[in-house]
């Protein structure tokens, strides 16, 4: 029997969220319940996280996670805003045994994409999307006539001596206290080396700071076309409990 109420987690540097999802709809089904990411982030500590989240929900069945890492075979290769004693853990494993539910895990802005290329604004478009998601780090999300690769990692391309997300981050906002027009006028110059590189069609972006996309939207200077998500910050939850009917449902 196919599930079509599904728990989906978004696991990020600054906090955990999960929600059941309908999968048909990309609706929530219950009230988002976030709880503060742990420090440190170690898989004990996220794991007891996620078990809390699970049993709040009074949920039994297939379980789906966005997870700020590269994710292969669902084991984390990398460790972006989290504990770096994550590194070659298998996440999945790890998961299920704290809910002893099964969980499928990948990339947290891969499954935000994927909830933006079902049911946002990149359904049904043409040639190479990026989705973006712009948080404690920079996640992304590359789709080519709606097939994702996946792991992309755009946030650590190199950027000004350093990687893009300590450049034009939420956080790099937060921390270096620039004003949107500031902030604006350095997401556009990152925009811009993006379009460089890969010519898309449309950029999405996701993340905290979609929720503000018109006090920073009149600094880019894009030939590309250029939306917040649709689902803004409940994308990832709403791709994760996605990504387990595709594997599982």
């Amino acid at each position: 029997m196919k599930h079509t109420h599904i728990l989906g987690f978004d696991i990020g540097g600054t906090g955990i969220k999960g929600a059941i999802v309908d999968i048909n709809t990309g609706s929530l089904m219950t009230d988002r319940i976030k709880v503060p990411t742990p420090d440190p982030a170690t898989p004990d500590s996220v794991g007891q996280a996620v078990n809390t989240i699970t049993r709040q929900l009074g949920y039994k069945g297939i379980i789906g996670c966005g997870f700020p890492a590269i994710i292969k075979k669902g084991v984390a290769m990398s460790a972006s805003n989290i504990d770096k004693s994550w590194i070659h853990v298998n996440v999945e494993n790890l998961l299920s045994k704290y809910t002893e539910c099964p969980v499928y895990v990948a990339n947290d802005a891969d499954v935000a994409g994927m909830a933006e290329q079902a049911f946002g604004f990149a359904a049904n478009q043409p040639g190479t999307v990026i989705v973006l998601t712009i948080g404690t780090g920079i996640g992304s999300a590359l789709f080519y006539n709606g097939i994702l690769i996946p792991n992309t990692e755009f946030g650590h391309l190199k950027f000004h001596k350093s990687i893009a997300e300590k450049y034009t981050s939420n956080l790099a906002r937060k921390e270096k206290n620039l004003n949107w027009a500031e902030f604006g006028n350095r997401l556009n110059e990152y925009l811009q080396h993006l379009e460089f590189i890969f010519s898309p069609n449309l950029f999405i972006l996701g993340g905290g700071v979609s929720k503000k996309f018109d006090l920073y939207k009149d600094y880019f200077k894009l030939n590309t076309t250029i939306v917040p998500a649709k689902f803004q910050n409940e994308a990832g939850i709403i791709g994760a409990a996605l990504y387990a009917h595709r594997i599982k449902g």
